[in-house]
């Protein structure tokens, strides 16, 4: 509890606060991470959400999540509820015993390979629910644009956590060339870094980037992954930006924001990869799932409400259909009749034709090793040699056995091991 927040109570119990009384109840605080029209959306539909008792919520929408919540946890003064994308940092708040184990209500919507269990003090818990999802291994490109000549558009900038759109390479590379089942051991941990299918995903990522010259290297290592802005500061996409002369890029379902109305069309990234048919229905996935860091039981009750099909129906209703989200599980709540096509085409593969699902892998491991994976991946696409490549597993090898050492597993604790579905 706060300062400000034990001071104001003490002052309502000495009756000292006109209107202080016992009705009077503060607002449920949840944090989250969406901004600007996704995140006027989100806020429109937790304001329409009613228990019948007149509780209030307040939403805190920021693109600095991590670091807002660390502060806020130091200060001892957490949300009631936070939504999270990565199941490392998630998984570490639980060890911590800074998360709250979820209502059965909500542990029923915790659908794999978003939620799994947790082993904490030798019980399998429930402690976070998907209130949103992302499909991930897909390309885009311009309409008639060829495969077989694909030139990659690539932006790897994202303020504190650049370095991402390079690991969803690597990470659907691995996926597609070596199965879910090892693909789970790495982003586990229990795969060593330098192991060859780990290796073979970095070499083939620079193969298929091609030979490029210092000015492209700089151009992608400086423009962020949405693309340089239009006159009135829109992000235009990286298909659609000056000085990107490319024709697809590799990026997830949410990039379709940045591509409302264009001639834009998008298919799986498969075929690619140079992997086996055996595993080209296979699918990377992202989400955004909500804990509950309070003991405040109205707290639990929200967040089956926001998982609940009526409260995605009020989110879906409110939003642009350029960032309508997706919803795991979403037997019942087809595309609207305003779908695109490309909405459509994502729904589908999603829902119905993914075979396998697997959890984002950098976002499994835990934030040490996840940073150091985005650092690897800009120094590796500033110089793509050998050498280079040798050093950076040698790196993450280190940083990966030494995590797993302070992570204390044991019996009675053990993270997430089954991350694809």
């Amino acid at each position: 509890m706060s300062r400000l927040l034990r001071v104001l109570l003490a002052a309502c119990l000495l009756a000292l606060v006109p209107g202080c009384g016992s009705d009077t109840r503060d607002p449920l605080v949840v944090l989250g991470p969406w901004t600007g029209e996704e995140g006027r959306a989100f806020e429109a539909a937790l304001d329409k959400l009613d228990d019948g008792t007149g509780r209030t919520y307040t939403y805190e929408g920021t693109r600095s999540l991590r670091e807002t919540l660390v502060s806020q946890l130091e200060a001892d003064d957490p949300p009631d509820v936070a939504v999270l994308n990565s199941i490392g940092e998630l998984t570490e708040y639980a060890r911590r015993d800074k998360l709250k184990p979820l209502a059965d209500a909500s542990a029923e919507r915790a659908y794999p390979p978003w939620a799994p269990t947790l082993l904490v003090d030798s019980k399998r818990r429930t402690y976070w629910v998907p209130l949103k999802v992302d499909l991930k291994s897909l390309v885009w490109s311009k309409r008639g644009a060829s495969g077989e000549r694909a030139t990659w558009c690539v932006g790897l900038a994202s303020q504190a956590t650049s370095g991402w759109p390079g690991t969803d390479w690597i990470e659907d590379l691995v996926l597609h060339q070596a199965g879910p089942a090892l693909y789970t051991e790495w982003a586990t941990g229990r795969l060593d870094w330098r192991d060859p299918a780990v290796e073979r995903a970095w070499t083939s990522w620079a193969r298929l980037l091609g030979k490029r010259s210092p000015e492209s290297v700089e151009r992608s290592l400086t423009t962020s992954f949405e693309g340089a802005s239009d006159s009135r500061g829109d992000p235009r996409g990286l298909l659609d930006s000056p000085g990107f002369d490319c024709t697809h890029e590799h990026q997830s379902a949410f990039i379709r924001y940045v591509y409302a109305g264009d001639d834009v069309t998008v298919e799986p990234s498969a075929r690619y990869l140079d992997g086996p048919s055996a595993y080209r229905d296979a699918f990377e996935v992202a989400g955004d799932m909500a804990a509950v860091f309070s003991d405040d039981p109205d707290a639990q009750e929200l967040v089956e409400r926001l998982s609940s099909p009526a409260g995605r129906q009020s989110w879906r209703a409110e939003a642009a259909p350029a960032v309508r989200p997706l919803f795991p599980d979403s037997a019942g709540l087809s595309p609207p009749t305003s779908a695109t096509p490309v909405e459509r085409e994502i729904d589908s593969l999603l829902t119905t034709r993914a075979r396998t699902l697997c959890f984002d892998a950098s976002d499994v491991m835990p934030p040490e090793l996840r940073d150091a994976f985005h650092r690897a991946v800009l120094e590796f696409f500033r110089d793509p040699t050998q050498r280079q490549l040798d050093s950076l597993l040698q790196q993450l090898e280190t940083v990966r056995v030494q995590v797993n050492t302070d992570s204390g597993t044991d019996r009675t604790f053990r993270p997430p091991q089954n991350i694809c579905a």
